[in-house]
């Protein structure tokens, strides 16, 4: 009886919405029964029924002096819809706020709040991302913020994780994601940042000054793309010559129009994108302040993305703080004498891991830093921004991750067992989720991308430096698994493209410079003294049981040979 009082009720709101809003009462009291099943029914009900006639516009709120004033029955009528909408509206996110507490009752067992907690938040979700636009937004954040906050972290959790994600996926113009940062770094600042990581993480799915819409840019209207494609050709119509004239200043009106409306829409969304990024920079720079472990890698993930927004005053303090967490990675990494227990072991492990990742995001951070902003690399010296500690860092780490037995699994899917009490979020999507699940080997290829060829002052690489870590990554090549070494084979392919004349001695026996040996172990990239050995690797790679490293090895003695003719 009641799904089908439910059914004609919604039918009959969904064909005249106008007519019939106040029925939103019923649904209402439904969703109010003392019948769980009925008021999951009732819930899921409306959340359909609001979907499909909330408009694509923001309600004001009638001031009273509107209300005193005459209009017409259309105005009437449209006043009277969009009101009796968003007091039904607001009940029901009341309703929800309620239900997703999961609170329990004399009438309600620990199972049935359960139950209603997650439909509730499905239905939160699933409103906040279809209609995020409409009334009452904030209400909506806060009950995911609030199920993210908590330390139960299931199906629920990651449901009202993906919806944000993919809220910050979809906005265009800011102002939702400016909502719901605000409320997330608020939530953690309570909570002394104790969070889950992924939370955090939600912040690297953020349109930070990178996409901007279709409506337009600075100083244009962007073209959709089909309007670019061929125009279906039509019969002119015949126009006087004063026709023509008026069409013609119609056009340009219409054309004033749009691009002062783009500019507007421009300027907004840099407003809004600009408190955006100040608000999570300032969760960044407190998370690394306060030295909370957990969150580090998600952290230094988030500004390696966002490095080239980050203001120039600030470089030197962030430089610093990086190559603190380094020297505390490189402390982890020291082997315990004192004890041997097989636990302490297996912790060690797991903390030259972290270490290792840890120290390879700052890396990648640093880099990132001054790459963005080229003004800052060419003024480097003036501010003081010495990148050589990292270079070093990134040297004397080669060989010990050659070594790696996990250098190509993730953070989360090591090889290890898992801690059967540990937090564990469920995947409630079949898509991966490619946000901090980098492998080793992917952060290493991206640090040495960053020392070997940067994007700005790429041919200003000194030659030692190239040839150090070129010989250096032959000899990883010969330990690195299959998969490894095809990318470290096709990272030189580029690097002997790009710098193939400055380290052509390194194949050429006849061409050796420099007196005595080839210092593999050494901490100094300077004082390696590269030039005094060869690839002899490569004779070694000819023979890979891989064929594309095989092929690559082909070709980047190919790109030498090339550079010293």
């Amino acid at each position: 009886m009641a799904k089908e009082e439910l059914a004609k009720t919604a039918q009959s709101i969904s064909e005249d919405p106008e007519e019939h809003i106040g029925q939103l009462g019923t649904l209402a009291e439904l969703a109010r029964s003392e019948i769980v099943t009925i008021r999951k029914l009732a819930m899921a009900t409306q959340l359909a029924v609001f979907k499909d006639i909330i408009p694509g516009y923001r309600i004001r709120p009638i001031a009273e002096r509107d209300m005193s004033g005459k209009v017409s029955k259309e105005v009437k009528k449209q006043r009277a819809f969009e009101q009796g909408l968003l007091s039904g509206y607001k009940d029901y996110i009341s309703t929800l706020q309620h239900c997703a507490v999961g609170k329990t009752s004399k009438t309600v067992s620990q199972q049935d709040a359960q139950g209603l907690a997650t439909v509730a938040i499905s239905c939160a979700c699933a409103l906040l991302t279809s209609v995020p636009h409409f009334n009452n937004r904030g209400d909506l954040i806060g009950i995911l913020v609030k199920k993210l906050a908590g330390r139960n972290i299931n199906a629920d959790f990651a449901k009202c994780r993906e919806a944000l994600e993919q809220l910050f996926r979809d906005d265009e113009e800011g102002h939702a994601s400016l909502d719901v940062v605000a409320q997330l770094t608020t939530m953690m600042k309570k909570r002394d940042y104790s969070i889950h990581e992924s939370v955090l993480n939600t912040f690297l799915h953020l349109r930070l000054l990178n996409e901007f819409s279709q409506k337009g840019a600075p100083n244009r209207i962007d073209r959709r793309e089909d309007e670019d494609g061929p125009k279906p050709k039509f019969k002119k119509e015949f126009r006087t010559k004063k026709e023509r004239k008026i069409m013609k200043e119609r056009k340009q009106v219409e054309k004033e129009l749009k691009e002062a409306d783009a500019t507007v829409s421009y300027e907004e969304k840099d407003k809004n994108q600009a408190e955006t990024l100040k608000l999570v920079f300032i969760a960044y720079f407190r998370i690394l302040k306060e030295r909370r472990q957990h969150l580090m890698g998600a952290v230094l993930e988030g500004l390696a993305k966002y490095a080239h927004l980050i203001n120039q005053d600030f470089f030197g303090d962030v430089l610093e703080a990086l190559k603190d967490l380094i020297n505390e990675a490189e402390a982890a990494l020291q082997p315990n004498q004192d004890e041997n227990t097989e636990d302490e072991d297996e912790l060690d492990d797991a903390e030259k891991r972290d270490a290792t990742r840890e120290s390879l995001l700052c890396i990648i951070t640093a880099f990132a830093l001054l790459q963005g902003q080229i003004d800052v690399v060419k003024s480097a010296n003036s501010l003081s921004l010495d990148l050589s500690f990292f270079i070093r860092h990134l040297y004397r780490t080669l060989v010990p991750l050659s070594m790696d037995l996990d250098i190509e699994l993730s953070a989360a899917k090591k090889a290890h067992l898992s801690d059967p009490n540990g937090l564990h979020v469920p995947s409630t999507s079949s898509r991966d989720n490619k946000i901090n699940v980098s492998t080793t080997a992917v952060l290493l290829l991206r640090s040495l991308q960053s020392v070997l060829l940067p994007p700005i002052s790429t041919k200003n690489v000194p030659p030692i430096r190239v040839a150090a870590f070129v010989k250096q990554l032959e000899m990883l090549s010969l330990h690195l698994p299959q998969k490894s070494a095809t990318a470290v084979q096709e990272l030189l392919k580029t690097v002997t493209k790009t710098h193939g004349k400055k380290i052509a001695a390194l194949w050429y026996t006849e061409e050796r410079r420099g007196d005595g040996v080839f210092d593999a172990l050494g901490e100094e990239v300077e004082s390696s003294n590269p030039f005094a050995s060869t690839v002899w690797e490569g004779e070694i790679l000819r023979h890979h049981f891989d064929p594309k490293v095989r092929d690559a090895v082909k070709v980047i003695e190919t790109n030498v040979k090339e550079a010293r003719s």
